[in-house]
């Protein structure tokens, strides 16, 4: 997919957000998406995944298939979790049987099947976008766009995030991936694109010698909650060593011996 001169304005007479964007991802490439709040980085998300139409230039070899989702899940509607992914299931052209198989398949992978009959505007906002997460999913993206997908996730779902990317690009789509919190040091290897003052340039990814490595010793007995402080504040658990570390906490992501700090 190309940007070719691509610039947006919500209005004829308002500023321009973004002006003469030229960047472009190809299959099985990961893009991370960097900028200040208010900088355009939503908007160049929206231009990628054809939600919102350019003022000017022309977005080139979009993917038929488009995963979007949005910052926060517009969980506003009439819907049963149910209802909405088979619904949506139903627009990507899936067949019945196909669509089932999917929606189980998400449901099962984020861990909402307790909520499958809840309406969409019930949710809690961390469920609201697993539900947004899993459309996206139901038909294997092209082009997968994430728009700060970690923000409001549990810890078992944001570690499934980088699994989906990787996922994603190999089976030779792409994906462009916005975030604030730290996330995307999970994705080694990923391009970087800044959005500032209405441009869009493209930057070396950040120098490993500007990420320390900490290793923390802490009782087992605080070893859960340890672990869920670090990663709300954006920290990367790496992995857990020690006789007395419970098992499940000694895959590799799983524990608080060492984290990075940035």
């Amino acid at each position: 997919m190309w940007l070719e001169d691509v610039g947006l304005r919500y209005n004829r007479r308002g500023p321009w957000v973004l002006r003469q964007v030229k960047v472009g991802v190809a299959p099985g490439e990961a893009v991370v998406v960097l900028g200040r709040n208010g900088a355009g980085k939503s908007t160049l998300l929206q231009l990628a995944a054809g939600v919102l139409r350019p003022s000017r230039g022309r977005v080139l070899d979009r993917p038929s298939v488009v995963g979007w989702v949005p910052e926060r899940f517009p969980a506003d509607q009439p819907f049963t979790v149910d209802g909405y992914l088979a619904a949506m299931a139903r627009i990507v052209g899936l067949s019945p049987i196909t669509a089932d198989r999917a929606v189980r398949r998400w449901v099962d992978r984020l861990g909402i099947g307790p909520f499958r009959t809840v309406r969409l505007s019930q949710l809690s906002k961390g469920t609201a976008q697993k539900v947004g997460l899993a459309q996206a999913l139901l038909r294997p993206p092209g082009l997968l766009v994430l728009d700060e997908p970690w923000e409001g996730l549990d810890a078992a779902a944001r570690e499934l995030v980088p699994q989906v990317v990787d996922e994603v690009l190999a089976d030779g789509g792409s994906v462009l991936v916005s975030d604030h919190r730290g996330e995307t040091v999970r994705l080694p290897g990923a391009r970087e694109w800044l959005v500032a003052d209405g441009a869009v340039v493209e930057r070396a990814p950040s120098d490993a010698a500007a990420v320390a490595v900490v290793e923390l010793e802490v009782p087992v007995g605080q070893l859960p909650a340890t672990v869920a402080r670090l990663r709300a504040e954006g920290h990367h658990v790496l992995r857990v060593r020690g006789q007395n570390a419970p098992p499940e906490a000694t895959r590799p992501g799983a524990g608080p011996s060492s984290e990075v700090a940035r």
